[in-house]
């Protein structure tokens, strides 16, 4: 096989090849990407509506952020740290059109 390194044909193959693995993976990031805003877009939206629903309880109290983060923390591991929940929350607070979210961030 130590002929085919010299073959241009095949070289080009295998350069096509990685540009198209690499699209792939730049595809594949987008994608997750794109899906962890919508969910933490979601998390924020059910923050909202129940500090709405529970004006008297919920308020802007660190308590309520302190609260969520732990018991997501606790039930789905890493990630919830109270400045988290607070950005999951003002990031549907900035952008509360959910159906367009994609857009309006990328006009960002």
């Amino acid at each position: 096989m130590t002929g085919i390194t010299n073959d241009q044909p095949y070289n080009k193959r295998i350069e096509n090849i990685g540009e198209i693995l690499e699209q792939g993976r730049k595809k594949a990031i987008q994608a997750v990407n794109t899906i962890l805003v919508e969910t933490y877009w979601m998390i924020g939206k059910s923050i909202v509506e129940y500090e709405k629903a529970n004006k008297d309880t919920a308020g802007y109290s660190s308590k309520l952020f302190e609260k969520i983060a732990g018991d997501l923390r606790n039930t789905h591991g890493r990630g919830f740290s109270r400045s988290n929940v607070i950005h999951m929350r003002l990031l549907y607070l900035k952008y509360p059109k959910g159906q367009t979210l994609s857009d309006q961030l990328s006009r960002a």
